[in-house]
Protein backbone atom coordinates (compact mmCIF):
# COMPACT_ATOMS: atom_id res chain seq x y z
CA UNK A 1 0.00 0.00 0.00
CA UNK A 2 3.23 2.45 0.41
CA UNK A 3 5.01 1.94 -2.76
CA UNK A 4 4.54 4.07 -5.37
CA UNK A 5 3.54 3.07 -9.41
CA UNK A 6 6.12 4.48 -11.71
CA UNK A 7 4.31 5.57 -14.56
CA UNK A 8 4.78 6.25 -18.12
CA UNK A 9 4.90 9.28 -20.27
CA UNK A 10 2.18 8.61 -21.98
CA UNK A 11 0.08 8.62 -18.27
CA UNK A 12 2.22 11.35 -17.45
CA UNK A 13 0.73 13.59 -20.03
CA UNK A 14 -2.43 12.97 -18.49
CA UNK A 15 -4.62 15.73 -16.60
CA UNK A 16 -3.80 14.12 -12.68
CA UNK A 17 -7.97 14.16 -11.94
CA UNK A 18 -8.56 11.94 -14.81
CA UNK A 19 -6.25 9.28 -13.92
CA UNK A 20 -7.47 8.17 -10.19
CA UNK A 21 -11.21 6.84 -9.03
CA UNK A 22 -12.09 5.72 -5.47
CA UNK A 23 -12.54 2.68 -4.12
CA UNK A 24 -13.53 0.87 -0.53
CA UNK A 25 -10.84 0.79 1.87
CA UNK A 26 -10.70 -1.72 4.49
CA UNK A 27 -8.93 0.42 6.64
CA UNK A 28 -10.82 3.32 6.36
CA UNK A 29 -14.75 4.68 6.04
CA UNK A 30 -13.90 6.74 2.70
CA UNK A 31 -11.84 4.74 0.62
CA UNK A 32 -8.01 5.55 -1.23
CA UNK A 33 -7.46 6.78 -4.46
CA UNK A 34 -6.31 4.12 -6.98
CA UNK A 35 -4.44 5.26 -9.91
CA UNK A 36 -6.00 3.68 -13.29
CA UNK A 37 -3.71 2.72 -15.65
CA UNK A 38 -5.89 0.87 -18.33
CA UNK A 39 -5.99 3.64 -20.70
CA UNK A 40 -2.19 2.30 -21.62
CA UNK A 41 -2.00 -0.46 -20.19
CA UNK A 42 -5.94 -2.92 -20.79
CA UNK A 43 -7.93 -3.52 -18.12
CA UNK A 44 -4.84 -4.04 -15.45
CA UNK A 45 -5.23 -1.47 -12.33
CA UNK A 46 -2.93 -0.58 -9.20
CA UNK A 47 -3.67 0.65 -6.12
CA UNK A 48 -1.60 3.78 -5.03
CA UNK A 49 -1.21 6.04 -2.35
CA UNK A 50 -0.38 9.69 -3.41
CA UNK A 51 2.95 11.33 -2.51
CA UNK A 52 2.37 14.86 -1.39
CA UNK A 53 2.97 16.68 -4.35
CA UNK A 54 0.53 14.45 -6.26
CA UNK A 55 -1.69 15.36 -3.63
CA UNK A 56 -1.61 18.97 -3.85
CA UNK A 57 -2.02 18.91 -7.10
CA UNK A 58 -5.08 16.56 -7.26
CA UNK A 59 -6.96 19.07 -4.60
CA UNK A 60 -6.95 21.75 -7.46
CA UNK A 61 -6.55 25.41 -7.10
CA UNK A 62 -8.95 28.45 -6.55
CA UNK A 63 -10.63 29.59 -3.88
CA UNK A 64 -9.00 27.66 -1.00
CA UNK A 65 -5.45 29.15 -1.94
CA UNK A 66 -6.89 32.72 -2.29
CA UNK A 67 -8.52 32.67 1.01
CA UNK A 68 -5.12 31.17 2.50
CA UNK A 69 -2.95 34.40 0.53
CA UNK A 70 -5.41 36.62 2.25
CA UNK A 71 -4.95 35.24 5.81
CA UNK A 72 -1.12 34.77 5.68
CA UNK A 73 -1.26 38.44 3.82
CA UNK A 74 -2.76 39.82 6.74
CA UNK A 75 -0.41 38.60 9.46
CA UNK A 76 2.34 39.20 7.22
CA UNK A 77 1.68 42.54 7.05
CA UNK A 78 0.95 42.59 10.51
CA UNK A 79 5.00 41.77 10.96
CA UNK A 80 5.50 44.74 9.62
CA UNK A 81 3.20 47.01 11.16
CA UNK A 82 5.52 46.17 13.92
CA UNK A 83 8.45 46.37 13.10
CA UNK A 84 7.79 49.75 11.98
CA UNK A 85 5.72 51.19 14.63
CA UNK A 86 8.36 51.89 16.49
CA UNK A 87 10.55 54.02 13.98
CA UNK A 88 7.02 56.16 13.73
CA UNK A 89 6.35 56.84 17.13
CA UNK A 90 9.99 58.02 18.30
CA UNK A 91 9.38 61.78 17.24
CA UNK A 92 6.74 62.16 19.99
CA UNK A 93 7.52 59.48 22.38
CA UNK A 94 10.35 60.50 23.20
CA UNK A 95 9.40 63.98 24.25
CA UNK A 96 6.58 62.11 27.24
CA UNK A 97 9.04 59.39 28.47
CA UNK A 98 12.28 62.15 28.49
CA UNK A 99 14.24 59.74 26.14
CA UNK A 100 17.72 60.12 25.06
CA UNK A 101 19.76 59.29 21.76
CA UNK A 102 21.17 56.27 23.59
CA UNK A 103 17.55 55.25 24.74
CA UNK A 104 15.91 55.70 21.40
CA UNK A 105 18.90 53.53 20.05
CA UNK A 106 18.25 50.96 22.32
CA UNK A 107 14.23 50.80 21.49
CA UNK A 108 15.07 50.63 17.71
CA UNK A 109 17.65 47.48 18.31
CA UNK A 110 14.80 45.78 20.75
CA UNK A 111 12.66 44.72 17.74
CA UNK A 112 15.42 43.05 15.93
CA UNK A 113 16.99 41.43 19.24
CA UNK A 114 13.69 40.16 20.34
CA UNK A 115 13.10 38.96 16.53
CA UNK A 116 16.88 37.07 17.17
CA UNK A 117 15.91 35.10 20.37
CA UNK A 118 12.67 34.31 18.83
CA UNK A 119 13.86 33.16 14.94
CA UNK A 120 15.00 30.09 15.94
CA UNK A 121 12.96 28.74 18.80
CA UNK A 122 9.82 29.17 17.05
CA UNK A 123 10.93 27.73 14.17
CA UNK A 124 12.12 24.52 15.88
CA UNK A 125 8.85 24.49 17.37
CA UNK A 126 6.95 24.66 14.07
CA UNK A 127 8.52 21.46 12.86
CA UNK A 128 8.67 19.60 16.24
CA UNK A 129 4.53 20.59 17.00
CA UNK A 130 3.07 22.33 14.20
CA UNK A 131 2.98 25.11 11.74
CA UNK A 132 -0.92 26.78 12.81
CA UNK A 133 0.11 26.16 16.49
CA UNK A 134 3.40 28.44 16.28
CA UNK A 135 1.47 30.81 14.74
CA UNK A 136 -1.21 31.50 16.76
CA UNK A 137 1.03 31.52 19.69
CA UNK A 138 3.97 33.93 18.29
CA UNK A 139 0.99 36.58 16.86
CA UNK A 140 -0.77 36.62 20.38
CA UNK A 141 2.20 37.45 21.71
CA UNK A 142 3.16 39.93 19.37
CA UNK A 143 -0.05 41.75 19.60
CA UNK A 144 -0.43 41.36 23.54
CA UNK A 145 2.67 42.64 24.17
CA UNK A 146 2.53 45.20 21.36
CA UNK A 147 -0.72 46.66 22.86
CA UNK A 148 0.03 46.12 26.66
CA UNK A 149 3.36 47.99 26.03
CA UNK A 150 0.93 51.51 24.98
CA UNK A 151 0.37 51.61 28.99
CA UNK A 152 3.85 51.65 30.32
CA UNK A 153 4.51 54.26 32.90
CA UNK A 154 8.41 54.07 32.48
CA UNK A 155 10.85 53.61 29.48
CA UNK A 156 11.76 50.34 30.83
CA UNK A 157 8.60 48.36 31.00
CA UNK A 158 7.89 49.74 27.67
CA UNK A 159 11.55 48.45 26.46
CA UNK A 160 10.59 45.11 27.83
CA UNK A 161 7.14 44.86 26.38
CA UNK A 162 8.41 45.92 22.92
CA UNK A 163 11.43 43.40 23.46
CA UNK A 164 9.01 40.39 24.25
CA UNK A 165 6.34 41.65 21.40
CA UNK A 166 9.26 41.38 18.77
CA UNK A 167 9.56 37.78 20.15
CA UNK A 168 6.75 37.37 18.81
CA UNK A 169 7.72 38.99 14.85
CA UNK A 170 11.09 36.57 15.07
CA UNK A 171 8.46 33.41 14.94
CA UNK A 172 5.82 35.08 12.94
CA UNK A 173 7.99 35.91 9.86
CA UNK A 174 9.75 32.40 8.93
CA UNK A 175 6.92 30.21 9.85
CA UNK A 176 4.70 31.97 7.93
CA UNK A 177 6.31 31.14 4.77
CA UNK A 178 6.85 27.86 5.41
CA UNK A 179 3.23 27.18 6.64
CA UNK A 180 1.85 28.79 3.18
CA UNK A 181 4.15 27.36 0.39
CA UNK A 182 3.24 23.73 2.14
CA UNK A 183 -0.32 24.35 0.42
CA UNK A 184 1.18 25.14 -2.99
CA UNK A 185 1.27 23.30 -6.49
CA UNK A 186 4.69 23.26 -7.13
CA UNK A 187 3.96 25.45 -10.63
CA UNK A 188 2.20 27.97 -8.69
CA UNK A 189 4.59 28.27 -5.60
CA UNK A 190 6.59 31.21 -6.83
CA UNK A 191 4.08 33.24 -7.92
CA UNK A 192 1.69 32.90 -4.50
CA UNK A 193 4.65 33.29 -2.47
CA UNK A 194 5.89 36.69 -4.26
CA UNK A 195 2.21 37.64 -3.63
CA UNK A 196 2.59 36.94 0.13
CA UNK A 197 5.28 38.87 0.17
CA UNK A 198 3.82 41.41 -0.92
CA UNK A 199 1.27 42.09 1.48
CA UNK A 200 4.52 43.31 4.21
CA UNK A 201 4.32 46.65 1.82
CA UNK A 202 0.91 46.64 2.43
CA UNK A 203 1.99 46.62 6.38
CA UNK A 204 4.33 49.37 5.84
CA UNK A 205 1.32 51.35 4.29
CA UNK A 206 -1.31 50.88 7.24
CA UNK A 207 1.53 51.83 9.71
CA UNK A 208 2.29 55.06 8.07
CA UNK A 209 -0.88 55.91 7.14
CA UNK A 210 -2.36 55.08 10.57
CA UNK A 211 0.83 57.09 11.74
CA UNK A 212 -0.09 59.62 9.59
CA UNK A 213 -3.47 60.06 11.05
CA UNK A 214 -3.37 59.22 14.85
CA UNK A 215 -0.41 60.53 16.13
CA UNK A 216 -0.20 64.14 14.97
CA UNK A 217 -3.63 64.66 16.17
CA UNK A 218 -4.54 66.18 19.98
CA UNK A 219 -6.03 63.33 21.78
CA UNK A 220 -6.20 64.83 24.59
CA UNK A 221 -9.16 66.61 23.98
CA UNK A 222 -10.63 63.74 22.25
CA UNK A 223 -10.03 61.49 24.77
CA UNK A 224 -10.33 63.49 27.68
CA UNK A 225 -7.16 62.35 29.50
CA UNK A 226 -4.05 64.21 29.36
CA UNK A 227 -1.45 60.77 29.63
CA UNK A 228 -2.72 58.70 26.40
CA UNK A 229 -0.70 60.81 23.73
CA UNK A 230 -1.35 59.63 20.00
CA UNK A 231 1.54 58.02 19.82
CA UNK A 232 0.37 55.28 22.38
CA UNK A 233 -3.07 54.94 20.57
CA UNK A 234 -1.03 54.36 17.45
CA UNK A 235 0.44 51.97 19.25
CA UNK A 236 -2.71 50.12 20.54
CA UNK A 237 -3.62 50.45 17.05
CA UNK A 238 -0.93 48.45 15.82
CA UNK A 239 -1.08 45.75 17.66
CA UNK A 240 -4.61 44.95 16.14
CA UNK A 241 -3.62 43.29 12.97
CA UNK A 242 -1.00 40.66 14.63
CA UNK A 243 -4.34 40.03 17.35
CA UNK A 244 -7.30 39.27 14.54
CA UNK A 245 -4.73 37.14 12.55
CA UNK A 246 -3.92 34.80 15.28
CA UNK A 247 -7.89 34.39 15.55
CA UNK A 248 -8.13 33.56 11.66
CA UNK A 249 -5.36 30.83 11.97
CA UNK A 250 -7.26 29.50 14.82
CA UNK A 251 -10.49 29.53 13.53
CA UNK A 252 -10.95 29.56 9.95
CA UNK A 253 -7.58 27.34 8.75
CA UNK A 254 -5.87 23.68 9.02
CA UNK A 255 -2.26 22.46 9.77
CA UNK A 256 0.34 22.17 6.69
CA UNK A 257 -1.12 18.92 5.48
CA UNK A 258 3.03 18.42 4.41
CA UNK A 259 3.50 18.62 8.03
CA UNK A 260 1.04 16.13 9.14
CA UNK A 261 2.24 13.70 6.29
CA UNK A 262 5.34 14.01 7.56
CA UNK A 263 4.09 13.43 11.04
CA UNK A 264 2.55 10.18 10.21
CA UNK A 265 -1.34 11.57 10.53
CA UNK A 266 -2.50 10.58 7.57
CA UNK A 267 -6.18 11.13 8.54
CA UNK A 268 -6.01 14.68 9.74
CA UNK A 269 -3.57 15.03 6.59
CA UNK A 270 -6.38 13.28 4.13
CA UNK A 271 -9.19 15.74 5.86
CA UNK A 272 -7.27 18.81 5.13
CA UNK A 273 -6.78 17.80 1.20
CA UNK A 274 -10.65 16.96 1.01
CA UNK A 275 -11.27 20.41 2.30
CA UNK A 276 -9.19 22.09 0.08
CA UNK A 277 -10.52 20.34 -2.98
CA UNK A 278 -14.08 20.67 -1.60
CA UNK A 279 -13.68 24.62 -1.59
CA UNK A 280 -11.44 24.72 -5.02
CA UNK A 281 -14.50 22.88 -6.71
CA UNK A 282 -17.24 24.04 -5.35
CA UNK A 283 -19.90 24.84 -8.11
CA UNK A 284 -17.85 21.91 -10.12
CA UNK A 285 -19.09 18.50 -11.12
CA UNK A 286 -16.54 16.70 -9.72
CA UNK A 287 -16.22 14.09 -6.95
CA UNK A 288 -12.43 13.44 -5.87
CA UNK A 289 -12.23 14.26 -2.17
CA UNK A 290 -10.68 11.76 -0.50
CA UNK A 291 -7.06 10.80 -1.18
CA UNK A 292 -4.75 7.96 0.15
CA UNK A 293 -1.36 9.64 1.09
CA UNK A 294 2.29 7.96 1.58
CA UNK A 295 3.51 8.85 4.98
CA UNK A 296 6.60 8.14 6.28
CA UNK A 297 6.99 9.59 9.68
CA UNK A 298 10.71 8.05 10.39
CA UNK A 299 11.91 11.22 11.47
CA UNK A 300 12.12 11.72 15.30
CA UNK A 301 13.03 7.71 15.16
CA UNK A 302 16.11 8.94 13.48
CA UNK A 303 17.17 11.89 15.38
CA UNK A 304 16.30 9.49 18.87
CA UNK A 305 19.15 7.12 17.81
CA UNK A 306 21.58 9.47 16.71
CA UNK A 307 21.07 11.56 19.78
CA UNK A 308 20.34 9.03 22.40
CA UNK A 309 18.46 10.36 25.61
CA UNK A 310 19.25 11.76 28.93
CA UNK A 311 17.94 14.61 30.51
CA UNK A 312 18.83 18.45 30.08
CA UNK A 313 22.12 17.70 27.39
CA UNK A 314 19.97 15.51 25.41
CA UNK A 315 17.15 17.99 24.84
CA UNK A 316 19.67 20.82 23.88
CA UNK A 317 21.45 18.41 21.76
CA UNK A 318 17.91 17.55 19.92
CA UNK A 319 17.28 21.40 20.05
CA UNK A 320 20.24 22.08 17.94
CA UNK A 321 19.90 19.32 15.92
CA UNK A 322 18.09 21.17 13.14
CA UNK A 323 21.59 23.49 12.53
CA UNK A 324 23.32 20.27 12.59
CA UNK A 325 21.43 18.65 9.93
CA UNK A 326 21.46 22.24 7.62
CA UNK A 327 25.23 22.66 7.77
CA UNK A 328 25.74 18.74 6.28
CA UNK A 329 25.85 16.70 3.28
CA UNK A 330 24.44 18.14 0.55
CA UNK A 331 22.84 21.01 2.40
CA UNK A 332 26.08 22.56 3.92
CA UNK A 333 26.72 24.02 0.64
CA UNK A 334 23.88 26.19 0.23
CA UNK A 335 23.45 26.77 4.12
CA UNK A 336 26.90 28.55 3.84
CA UNK A 337 25.58 30.68 0.76
CA UNK A 338 22.01 31.94 2.62
CA UNK A 339 24.06 33.13 6.04
CA UNK A 340 26.27 35.04 3.74
CA UNK A 341 23.12 36.64 1.65
CA UNK A 342 21.25 36.77 5.03
CA UNK A 343 23.64 38.75 7.25
CA UNK A 344 24.68 41.39 3.47
CA UNK A 345 20.88 42.20 3.14
CA UNK A 346 19.97 42.46 6.62
CA UNK A 347 23.02 44.84 7.66
CA UNK A 348 22.39 46.70 3.86
CA UNK A 349 19.02 46.61 4.15
CA UNK A 350 18.10 47.52 7.87
CA UNK A 351 21.47 49.61 8.39
CA UNK A 352 20.50 52.34 5.76
CA UNK A 353 16.93 52.37 6.04
CA UNK A 354 16.75 52.84 10.17
CA UNK A 355 19.16 55.88 8.99
CA UNK A 356 17.38 57.66 5.77
CA UNK A 357 16.14 60.16 8.15
CA UNK A 358 19.06 61.25 9.57
CA UNK A 359 20.58 61.76 5.86
CA UNK A 360 17.84 64.01 4.84
CA UNK A 361 18.17 65.83 8.17
CA UNK A 362 22.00 66.51 6.61
CA UNK A 363 21.02 67.00 3.66
CA UNK A 364 18.69 69.76 4.75
CA UNK A 365 22.12 71.87 5.60
CA UNK A 366 23.44 71.30 1.95
CA UNK A 367 26.05 69.60 0.20
CA UNK A 368 25.89 65.94 0.25
CA UNK A 369 24.60 63.62 2.62
CA UNK A 370 28.53 63.06 4.03
CA UNK A 371 30.15 66.29 3.26
CA UNK A 372 28.77 67.57 6.77
CA UNK A 373 30.97 66.45 9.28
CA UNK A 374 30.21 68.07 11.91
CA UNK A 375 28.28 66.35 15.40
CA UNK A 376 24.53 66.60 14.59
CA UNK A 377 21.30 64.88 15.95
CA UNK A 378 17.55 65.88 14.79
CA UNK A 379 16.44 65.23 18.09
CA UNK A 380 18.73 67.96 19.89
CA UNK A 381 16.81 71.17 20.54
CA UNK A 382 13.63 70.43 18.78
CA UNK A 383 10.29 70.38 20.39
CA UNK A 384 8.07 67.64 19.55
CA UNK A 385 5.11 69.57 19.38
CA UNK A 386 3.11 70.42 17.23
CA UNK A 387 4.14 67.26 15.21
CA UNK A 388 5.54 67.39 11.90
CA UNK A 389 3.79 65.56 9.72
CA UNK A 390 6.30 65.58 6.56
CA UNK A 391 8.57 62.47 8.31
CA UNK A 392 5.03 60.81 7.80
CA UNK A 393 4.45 61.56 4.77
CA UNK A 394 7.83 60.29 3.22
CA UNK A 395 7.13 56.92 4.78
CA UNK A 396 4.25 56.58 2.97
CA UNK A 397 5.55 57.60 -0.06
CA UNK A 398 8.56 55.03 0.25
CA UNK A 399 6.08 52.44 1.67
CA UNK A 400 4.49 52.96 -1.96
CA UNK A 401 7.46 52.83 -3.66
CA UNK A 402 7.49 49.10 -3.00
CA UNK A 403 4.62 48.46 -5.28
CA UNK A 404 6.92 48.39 -8.81
CA UNK A 405 9.16 45.54 -7.27
CA UNK A 406 6.33 43.62 -5.42
CA UNK A 407 4.18 42.93 -9.29
CA UNK A 408 7.62 42.74 -10.64
CA UNK A 409 8.74 39.74 -8.88
CA UNK A 410 4.74 38.20 -9.33
CA UNK A 411 5.16 38.30 -12.52
CA UNK A 412 8.58 36.72 -13.18
CA UNK A 413 9.42 34.93 -10.56
CA UNK A 414 8.25 31.51 -12.12
CA UNK A 415 9.62 32.66 -15.25
CA UNK A 416 12.86 33.74 -14.25
CA UNK A 417 13.52 31.72 -10.17
CA UNK A 418 14.42 33.24 -7.72
CA UNK A 419 18.32 32.43 -7.95
CA UNK A 420 18.21 35.30 -10.91
CA UNK A 421 15.91 37.35 -9.42
CA UNK A 422 17.37 37.61 -6.04
CA UNK A 423 21.67 37.97 -7.57
CA UNK A 424 20.15 41.30 -9.64
CA UNK A 425 18.23 42.93 -7.27
CA UNK A 426 21.09 42.64 -4.92
CA UNK A 427 23.39 43.63 -7.84
CA UNK A 428 21.57 46.94 -8.43
CA UNK A 429 20.63 47.62 -4.90
CA UNK A 430 24.24 48.16 -4.48
CA UNK A 431 24.74 50.38 -7.62
CA UNK A 432 21.45 52.68 -5.62
CA UNK A 433 23.24 52.56 -2.43
CA UNK A 434 26.97 53.92 -4.24
CA UNK A 435 24.66 56.75 -5.55
CA UNK A 436 23.70 58.08 -2.42
CA UNK A 437 27.46 60.36 -2.85
CA UNK A 438 25.93 61.89 -6.04
CA UNK A 439 22.95 62.85 -3.98
CA UNK A 440 22.39 67.29 -3.09
CA UNK A 441 18.75 67.67 -1.98
CA UNK A 442 16.35 66.07 0.32
CA UNK A 443 13.88 65.14 -2.55
CA UNK A 444 17.02 63.36 -4.86
CA UNK A 445 17.22 61.64 -1.75
CA UNK A 446 13.91 60.84 -1.04
CA UNK A 447 13.76 59.67 -4.79
CA UNK A 448 16.83 57.26 -4.75
CA UNK A 449 15.48 55.88 -1.56
CA UNK A 450 12.48 54.68 -3.18
CA UNK A 451 14.20 53.32 -6.16
CA UNK A 452 16.12 51.50 -3.69
CA UNK A 453 12.84 50.29 -1.98
CA UNK A 454 11.11 49.44 -4.92
CA UNK A 455 14.90 47.20 -5.94
CA UNK A 456 15.66 45.89 -2.73
CA UNK A 457 12.21 44.06 -1.98
CA UNK A 458 12.66 42.07 -5.16
CA UNK A 459 15.66 40.55 -3.10
CA UNK A 460 13.54 39.80 -0.42
CA UNK A 461 10.90 38.68 -1.90
CA UNK A 462 13.11 36.41 -4.15
CA UNK A 463 14.48 35.10 -0.28
CA UNK A 464 11.37 34.28 0.73
CA UNK A 465 10.95 31.50 -2.19
CA UNK A 466 14.61 30.45 -2.48
CA UNK A 467 14.30 30.16 1.14
CA UNK A 468 11.22 27.85 1.50
CA UNK A 469 12.51 25.52 -1.20
CA UNK A 470 15.56 24.61 -0.45
CA UNK A 471 15.18 22.72 2.68
CA UNK A 472 12.59 19.47 3.55
CA UNK A 473 9.80 19.99 5.53
CA UNK A 474 11.32 18.98 8.54
CA UNK A 475 13.84 21.56 8.76
CA UNK A 476 12.02 24.17 6.67
CA UNK A 477 10.77 26.28 9.34
CA UNK A 478 13.94 25.77 11.52
CA UNK A 479 16.15 26.71 8.92
CA UNK A 480 14.10 30.62 8.15
CA UNK A 481 14.20 30.76 11.56
CA UNK A 482 18.03 30.46 11.97
CA UNK A 483 18.55 32.67 9.18
CA UNK A 484 16.07 35.11 10.13
CA UNK A 485 17.77 35.29 13.72
CA UNK A 486 21.30 35.82 11.95
CA UNK A 487 19.43 38.68 10.02
CA UNK A 488 18.51 40.11 13.12
CA UNK A 489 22.92 40.07 14.32
CA UNK A 490 23.43 41.72 11.28
CA UNK A 491 20.57 44.79 11.37
CA UNK A 492 21.50 45.60 14.68
CA UNK A 493 25.21 45.72 13.97
CA UNK A 494 24.62 47.63 11.16
CA UNK A 495 23.11 50.27 13.51
CA UNK A 496 24.99 50.49 15.67
CA UNK A 497 27.79 51.31 13.01
CA UNK A 498 25.84 53.97 11.38
CA UNK A 499 25.11 55.46 14.81
CA UNK A 500 28.95 55.34 15.54
CA UNK A 501 30.31 56.85 12.47
CA UNK A 502 27.26 58.67 10.34
CA UNK A 503 28.60 61.77 11.88
CA UNK A 504 31.84 62.23 10.98
CA UNK A 505 32.81 59.29 8.80
CA UNK A 506 29.32 58.94 7.24
CA UNK A 507 30.87 57.62 4.11
CA UNK A 508 32.08 54.17 5.70
CA UNK A 509 29.10 52.91 6.47
CA UNK A 510 27.45 53.99 3.03
CA UNK A 511 30.44 52.25 1.30
CA UNK A 512 29.97 49.10 3.97
CA UNK A 513 26.41 49.03 2.87
CA UNK A 514 26.99 48.99 -0.94
CA UNK A 515 29.78 46.83 -0.46
CA UNK A 516 27.74 43.89 1.30
CA UNK A 517 24.88 44.30 -0.58
CA UNK A 518 27.44 43.45 -3.81
CA UNK A 519 28.60 40.66 -1.84
CA UNK A 520 25.33 38.93 -1.32
CA UNK A 521 24.63 39.41 -5.01
CA UNK A 522 27.76 37.79 -6.06
CA UNK A 523 27.41 34.93 -4.07
CA UNK A 524 23.48 34.39 -4.60
CA UNK A 525 24.75 32.84 -8.01
CA UNK A 526 26.13 30.08 -5.85
CA UNK A 527 22.47 29.11 -4.79
CA UNK A 528 21.00 25.82 -6.66
CA UNK A 529 18.51 26.71 -8.63
CA UNK A 530 14.91 26.21 -7.31
CA UNK A 531 11.95 27.21 -10.24
CA UNK A 532 9.43 24.90 -10.17
CA UNK A 533 10.95 22.39 -7.56
CA UNK A 534 9.33 19.83 -5.80
CA UNK A 535 8.84 20.30 -1.73
CA UNK A 536 10.91 17.00 0.20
Amino acid sequence: MSRHVQTGDAEAREPLLTRYSKVPDEDSDEGVIIFDKSASSGSVSSQVRLSYEEAVEAAGFGVFHYGLLVVCGWANASDAVEILCVSFLLPTARCDMNLSSSDMGLLTASIFLGMMLGGYMWGYLADKKGRRKVLVLSLTINGLFGGLSSMAPWFSVFLVMRLISGIGVGGSIPVIFSYFSEFMPRMRRGTMISALATFWMGGNIVAAGLAWLVIPRNWTEILGSSSFQGWRLFVVLCSIPSLTSALFFQLLLPESPKFLMEAGREKEALHVFKKMFQMNMKGKEKDFTVLGLSVNPKRDLEESRVLGKGGLAWALKKALMPIRQMFQGSLKGRSFVLLVIFFCISFGYYGLWMWFPELFSKLEKGGSPCSNVTQFSPMRNQSCYPVKTAVYMEGFIIAASNLPGNIFTILMMDNMGGKILLSCSLLVSSLSVFLIYMVKTKYQSLILSCVFSGVSVIAWNALDVVGTELYPTHLRSSALGFFTGIGRIAAIMGNVVFGDLVDNNCWVPILLVSGFLLTGGLVAFLLPQTKHTELT
